[in-house]
């Protein structure tokens, strides 16, 4: 139970500091102030330097935990892509005019791995003999 919680705390964690930088993301920024939460943009530097790698590696490393104890490949590909292309972003990347489709890209795919694990969570495996 706890992995999932913090596999939504890592998910949820990469979008507010995705939210908080309008300048690198402009969709994300007229997202946010839609909300109302224009003003996260005063934290910027701390978001996109700090937090963002900081929560996409817990989702990375609950997710690839989750991976290993459930052996359900199909789901644990799906669930370590979303954080891997984020980091990718962040870092080697980011010097691409292309790279900001693949962090968003990175960031829905996180949003729906773990929609769908709250919907139809992964069943335990059960040996046949």
């Amino acid at each position: 139970m706890i992995n999932k919680i913090l596999d939504k705390v890592g998910s949820g964690g990469v979008w507010v500091a995705a939210l908080s930088c309008t300048a690198c993301f402009p969709a994300l920024g007229s997202l946010a102030s839609a909300f109302g939460l224009g003003f996260l943009s005063h934290f910027e530097g701390i978001a996109i330097n700090i937090l963002l790698p900081i929560f996409a590696t817990l989702a990375l490393v609950v997710n690839l935990y989750n991976w290993y104890k459930n052996q359900n490949y199909t789901r644990g590909i799906l669930s370590v892509i979303g954080p891997i292309i984020v980091l990718l972003t962040l870092y080697p990347l980011w010097q691409y005019n292309w790279s900001t489709y693949l962090f968003y890209v990175g960031i829905c795919l996180m949003v729906i791995v773990s929609i769908l694990d709250i919907v139809k969570p992964v069943e335990e495996p059960i040996c046949k003999i």
